[in-house]
């Protein structure tokens, strides 16, 4: 039963893990300064499932078929496996998440505010979250056309090589974690270590508190964003140092 006395729902989720040394997650930006958000985004989201499936860049009905079937929530863990010890498992250890900037020099870029620059080479100063570890549950939408078994199978065999955001962030570890049923996201994040942590929901729910994200991918207007509605559960502490 809910809080409401209602009998609970029960619904499928698909767990993933997403763990490197480096990620990113890139907001909404011109090529001059690229920053990254501190959770996955929608778009990230969905870039690194597509290369799962083996979607092509240019199959824009199969990329706008997997927007539409799903939803998720991310939980930024407060905690990261760091060894396996023979006695007491897997060590979990609470590690400051740092954000580094990496400077570049690029040609043929957009630079902000001033379209393309077919012909300068501009600066560009991109971020990356050193040391962050996520879980994300994922879940189908009604009528959905990209089910969670072809999503298990894809993150367990993978056509593409999927990243954490850029190519330069390779996995740590394999992607999916389990596939287990509960009556909510929020339960379905609690059954996994480390059980504790902000999450960010797309879930009808209200939060703590509601944040408005500008990274819904438009398939049909390259490098172009929506925005969405995000309920943020728990308490926000900036744990993210420059």
């Amino acid at each position: 039963m809910d809080s409401a006395g209602r009998e609970a729902v029960m619904g499928d989720y698909l767990i993933l893990k997403l763990q490197g040394v480096m990620q990113c997650w890139g907001e909404h930006t011109f090529e001059g300064l690229r920053p990254s958000a501190d959770f996955p985004t929608r778009s990230g989201l969905l870039g690194l499932l597509g290369a799962c499936l083996g979607i092509h860049r240019q199959d824009k009905q199969t990329q706008q078929a997997l927007a539409d079937s799903i939803r998720y929530a991310v939980r930024r863990d407060r905690g990261k496996p760091v060894w396996q010890s023979p006695d007491k498992g897997v060590v979990w250890r609470n590690l400051p998440v740092v954000k580094l900037t990496d400077y570049h020099t690029v040609k043929d870029a957009r630079e902000s505010y001033r379209g393309l620059k077919s012909h300068d080479t501009i600066q560009t100063w991109r971020e990356y979250l050193l040391d962050a570890a996520f879980t994300v549950v994922i879940w189908n939408t009604g009528g959905a056309l990209v089910s969670l078994d072809q999503l298990e199978e894809a993150v367990k065999h993978p056509r593409f090589t999927p990243f954490l955001g850029r190519r330069s962030c390779p996995l740590g570890r394999p992607l999916f974690e389990v596939r287990l049923t509960a009556s909510n996201p929020l339960e379905a994040l609690r059954a996994i270590a480390p059980h504790e942590g902000i999450v960010y929901s797309e879930a009808d729910d209200e939060g703590t508190r509601r944040i408005r994200m500008r990274d819904v991918p438009m398939v049909d207007r390259p490098r172009q964003f929506a925005t969405r509605m995000v309920a943020i559960h728990g308490q926000e502490v900036d744990d993210v140092s420059q």
